[in-house]
Order: C-alpha cells, then sequence, then structure tokens
C-alpha cells in the first residue's frame, strides 16, 4: 500500500535529498507559493433596498488618489491607487522598465525605480516616477533623485523582511554592473539594514537629510516588509513620513532564498488593518497615506484593500503576469513564438516558473541577454500593461458603485464580510451572515 507521510511528504523530502546532496539552500524569485489567506476570502455587501448602487453609464465613481500630503511641498495626484512597485533594471531589462513607465503614463499612475538606480529609458517613459533608497545605495545619485517626484525609503520587501537585495552574477550585465559600481557578472547582496542608522532617531535624521536635498519638495515613503506592523507603522510615523508602504508576505521578488518567500513575514490581508490602526492611534489617518502591497491581483483586490483602509496599493507580480511572464509564448516581429522549449532547459514550463534569478527568462522579462530582452518589446508591453491596469480601474469602479459610491475612496470596512473564520480574525470584519468578529474584544 502506497501511503505518502504528510510531514515527509515528496516536496519535503526532494527538499531535504537537495540539501543533502548539495549543501547550499534554494534561491528563486517571485513570491510565496504556499497557500495563504487572501483577499478573496473576503466578499463586499452591494446595494439591494437599504442602499442605492450607482448607474455606471451615468454616474461617475471618481479615481483620483493624493499621495504625500503631508510634509511634502509638492504632493502626488494620480488618476488611479494602482501603482507599478519598485523593481530593479537589474531584475528587469531596460525594456521592461521602458514599457512600466508608458503603461504607467497612459493609465496616470506611477512607476518605482527599485535597487540599482534610474535608467535614462525610465525617466523618460515615466511621467510620475518613484526613487528608491535602499540598503545597498546601489546607483544611488542624488542628481537623479532630485529628477524624481518621490523618495521611497526602503527598510524591507514583503518577500524578504529582515534580508538584503540579491542579482545572480548572470544578470550582472556590463551596464548594470556600471550603474551600481559593481564588477561584472559577479554575484551581488547587498546589506539587510541601511548603513547609516542603528535605531528610529537615525531614521528621522536620514529623512530629513532626503528632505533637504530636494529642498522638501517630494514625497517621502517609508516601504517596510510586513512583520511588527503595528510598531513599524508608528515608528515610520514619528521619523516623519509623508506615506507608509507596507509589503505583505505575498509580495514578489527577483531572488532569494526560498526559506524566506515561504517562512518570513505575514499574510498581507493580515498586515493592513494593524497599519490602519496604528496610524489611527497616531492620529494621523488622511495625513499620512498608507499604499498596500504584496499578491494584489485583481481590480477586486484592489477594491477590499482600499475598504480596508489603504490609500492606493502597489503591484509587481501582476505587472510582470500581464508582460507575458509565465506564457507559453511571445511576440517577435509581429508573430507568436513558442517558448515552451526555453522553459524546458530551465527545467520548468509554462505556469510554473519562478526562475527570474537565472536571467535566462524564456519571455524576455527577467533578463539581461540581448537576444533574451529583444523578446520584449517596449511598445507591446506597454499596452499590455495599460489593458490590465484599466481593468483593473474597471473592476474597482464596478465594485464602488454597486456598494452606492462616488468615490473609490469611500469604500469602507463597513462594505466588506469574510467567508472563513481567520479572514474575519486577520481583517477584523464579520463572519459572513454573523455579527462576529472573532478575536474582537467584547464581540466573543
Amino acid at each position: 500500500m502506497l501511503e505518502e507521510s504528510y510531514s515527509f511528504n515528496r516536496t519535503v523530502m526532494d527538499y531535504i535529498h537537495h540539501a543533502a546532496e548539495h549543501g547550499l539552500y534554494e534561491i528563486r524569485g517571485l513570491g510565496a507559493k504556499r497557500a495563504l489567506p487572501t483577499f478573496d476570502d473576503l466578499v463586499f455587501l452591494t446595494a439591494s433596498a437599504s442602499r442605492y448602487p450607482l448607474e455606471g453609464y451615468r454616474e461617475k465613481c471618481q479615481t483620483k488618489t493624493l499621495l504625500g500630503t503631508r510634509y511634502a511641498k509638492k504632493p502626488i495626484e494620480l488618476e488611479i491607487p494602482i501603482t507599478i512597485a519598485g523593481m530593479s533594471f537589474g531584475a528587469l531589462s531596460a525594456n521592461v522598465k521602458e514599457a512600466l513607465g508608458q503603461a504607467a503614463t497612459a493609465m496616470g499612475t506611477s512607476t518605482t525605480t527599485g535597487d540599482g538606480g534610474m535608467t535614462p529609458e525610465e525617466r523618460h517613459s515615466s511621467k510620475t516616477l518613484v526613487y528608491q533608497c535602499l540598503p545597498s545605495r546601489y546607483g544611488f545619485n542624488p542628481d537623479d533623485l532630485r529628477k524624481a517626484n518621490a523618495i521611497e525609503l526602503v527598510i524591507g520587501q514583503g518577500a524578504k523582511p529582515g534580508g538584503g537585495g540579491m542579482l545572480l552574477g548572470q544578470k550582472i550585465s556590463p551596464r548594470v554592473a556600471a550603474m551600481r559600481t559593481l564588477p561584472a557578472g559577479i554575484d551581488q547582496r547587498s546589506a539587510c539594514r541601511h548603513p547609516d542608522w542603528t535605531g528610529p532617531d537615525d531614521l528621522a535624521i536620514k529623512l530629513r537629510e532626503l528632505r533637504e536635498i530636494t529642498d522638501w519638495q517630494l514625497p517621502i515613503y517609508i516601504k517596510m516588509g510586513a512583520t511588527r506592523v503595528r510598531e513599524d507603522v508608528k515608528l515610520a510615523v514619528k521619523a516623519g513620513a509623508d506615506v507608509v508602504v507596507i509589503d505583505g508576505m505575498q509580495g514578489g521578488t527577483a531572488a532569494t532564498q526560498q526559506t524566506f518567500i515561504e517562512h518570513a513575514g505575514i499574510p498581507t490581508l493580515a498586515a493592513l488593518p494593524l497599519a490602519v490602526e496604528a496610524l489611527d492611534e497616531m492620529n494621523v489617518l488622511g495625513e499620512v497615506q498608507l499604499i498596500i502591497s504584496g499578491g494584489i491581483r485583481s481590480g477586486a483586490d484592489v477594491a477590499k484593500a482600499l475598504a480596508l483602509g489603504a490609500n492606493a496599493v502597489a503591484i509587481g507580480q501582476g505587472v510582470l503576469m500581464a508582460l507575458g511572464c509565465n506564457s507559453a509564448t511571445y511576440v517577435q516581429h509581429g508573430s507568436r513564438v513558442d517558448a515552451t522549449d526555453d522553459y524546458a532547459r530551465l527545467e520548468t514550463a509554462p505556469g510554473y516558473c519562478h526562475h527570474c534569478h537565472t536571467g535566462r527568462c524564456p519571455v524576455g522579462i527577467t533578463t539581461q541577454l540581448p537576444e533574451l530582452e529583444a523578446r520584449l518589446d517596449p511598445a507591446w508591453g506597454a499596452q499590455r500593461l495599460k489593458n490590465y491596469l484599466q481593468v483593473l480601474t474597471m473592476e474597482l469602479t464596478t465594485l464602488a458603485r454597486a456598494c452606492g459610491k462616488s468615490n473609490v475612496h469611500h469604500l469602507e470596512r463597513e462594505d466588506l464580510v469574510a467567508l472563513t473564520i481567520e479572514a474575519a480574525a486577520m481583517a477584523k470584519v464579520p463572519l459572513a451572515g454573523t455579527n462576529w468578529i472573532p478575536g474582537l474584544a467584547g464581540n466573543e
């Protein structure tokens, strides 16, 4: 009789056998593959007799979003509350970075540099560009900083909170190496913490330095992986952040240890209410904006994030999928070309690929090899991503109208219920069909 062990199943045994044979941990890209609570575990209580829905064909639903109103002289005004998360040139090709900028500009939203600095293609194509300052400081340039529209000070990200960046040597092309002042072809592993502070007081000093170098013009975001969310948000507010970005453990990465991806941080659904509570307890709700990221896939996800208190979302993996990540084909010279053999050489298949770290992306997204990079035409990619962002926005406004809202930012927690006990406890909304919020004091 064949009976597989639950604790030592084939996946676990493969992991142990690989570790024993090679003495190396696994590095991969993208995000967590384990089952986690998501926004799918929430549903909207849309309008009927007790609430009046809005007609989509004649009643408008506003999506404008303002970020950075606390201290910056020039807050950012976006047409939609959906932004492009930080993904570096190095992790992504220059063609992809250009496509992101074109699509974001067409939709009236922002894109973000990622580690390693700003490329001219990215600045030229992006009307609104957020410049990241990471622990590595690779490619950090004060002159480029002043050309940006906002600054994102990155303390951590959801896929690897407490860990530093990683870009393996096969992706360190001569251009990437020159921007990061690194030797070409050598693995890059950056610091897990900023070199010039050891605590929250130093963080406040760093924010003031960035404000002075930009004459207080630009909003400053602080981005953190979702771990000790309540305390981290309060420290970011105290340090002087205009915007706080919280990245749940479903967030993606170009490369990190699998043990980080699957076993560090908390899900986005659990992190968001904690961040909102922290802002409320600091009496800065509405003054300090909140961006949530990590596994945002659909307009429904965006709507639920806003209803739970976020001002905007940031998307990364969804962007890559829109560009063709894990697709069986790519488009070249107007024709579809089969890429399954390229996936096979990576010992994977379309729909299963997480090999961003190899630099051998079959569809030309996460690569620095010229012959592969050419598989992603910037204009074609921009159109695909624009279409995706349009769909997300239409789905968002459809749900908002169905809840009787003329502005997507009027969505509220009262519009949601949970389908599972754990989702109800994390999101702090009632279990569907009841008034019960598990774990809430006085509600047991």
